[in-house]
């Protein structure tokens, strides 16, 4: 089986090409500059000549305040060429495993876990653009997979954890919301779900975070306890303190329970993965 992986410069993709070099599978990595999936004819041509199976699309425009001064190159990346990409699975019977997010939510006050049936209410740009991305796939008629994820981190690129790393070093204080609650994602242990679903792939939409909730708050006091940085106090604070075009979602726990129901995956706890990751960057 030949596998394609868009974005694979990003942090999903990164950790995916990390893991897969135990799998059975033929891996093509591709980025931009390999792979211009806003091209139909780019990506078709990709698809037939390299005879690929599975495309594992971890490229999206992730910028959440700039979506909202972007939303033609938002719904260019998120949502066109996503339907590029299920397009030329649809022609090859192929599947197309779709990365999405928790930003489909917000616009609802939903207290409890959100599951896969549950109607997404984007706030912003960047979650509108990423629900019309599975809309895309869904209109497509492609056989797909799309996983959910949220508060992505990992060693490669930008994200929270480094973040706050290097702030914490260099401050005495930080202010950190605390009225955000949802789970923090390893890229790593979503890479991994991802490899084990495409050994025996059930189409249909799946959650994936790690185990457990907290706040963006929690969050930080963690990372700042693991990387050593006591001398920094993170103090909690309303989100009406960082103004902000965009509403985030104020809760958007994810359910997994079927994700580990139909795969079998075993999805670690977030703070046992943070350290981890931690115990890389440090």
């Amino acid at each position: 089986m030949t596998v394609l992986v868009t974005g694979a410069n990003g942090q999903l993709g990164s950790e995916l090409r990390t893991l897969s070099s135990g799998e059975p599978h033929r891996f093509i990595f591709t980025d931009v500059a390999e792979l211009d999936i806003t091209s139909a004819s780019a990506v078709s041509d990709m698809v037939r000549s390299e005879g690929v199976d599975v495309i594992v699309n971890c490229a999206a425009y992730t910028d959440v305040e700039g979506a909202e001064d972007n939303y033609d190159l938002a719904e260019l990346l998120n949502a066109t060429a996503v339907r590029n990409l299920a397009d030329a699975m649809k022609a090859c019977g192929g599947l197309l495993v779709h990365i999405s997010t928790d930003y489909i939510f917000g616009g609802e006050t939903y207290n409890e876990p959100c599951r896969e049936d549950m109607s997404g209410a984007p706030t912003g740009v960047y979650g509108l653009t990423k629900l019309h991305g599975e809309q895309q796939i869904a209109d497509s008629g492609c056989r797909s997979i799309i996983i959910r994820t949220a508060w992505l981190y990992s060693p490669y690129g930008r994200n929270f954890v480094k973040t706050i790393m290097r702030l914490s070093a260099e401050r005495p204080e930080l202010k950190v919301v605390f009225d955000q609650v949802g789970t923090p994602t390893y890229a790593r242990d979503l890479a991994a779900a991802i490899l084990k679903i495409l050994r025996s792939p059930v189409e249909g939409v799946y959650n994936y975070t790690n185990e457990g909730v907290c706040s963006w708050y929690d969050f930080a006091r963690a990372i700042v306890s693991l990387s050593g940085n006591e001398g920094c106090e993170v103090r909690p604070c309303h989100s009406s303190e960082f103004p902000s075009r965009v509403k985030r979602p104020a809760y958007s726990v994810l359910d997994k329970t079927k994700i580990k129901e139909t795969f079998g995956v075993s999805v670690p706890y977030w703070m046992d993965s943070l350290a981890e990751c931690m115990a890389k960057l440090k």
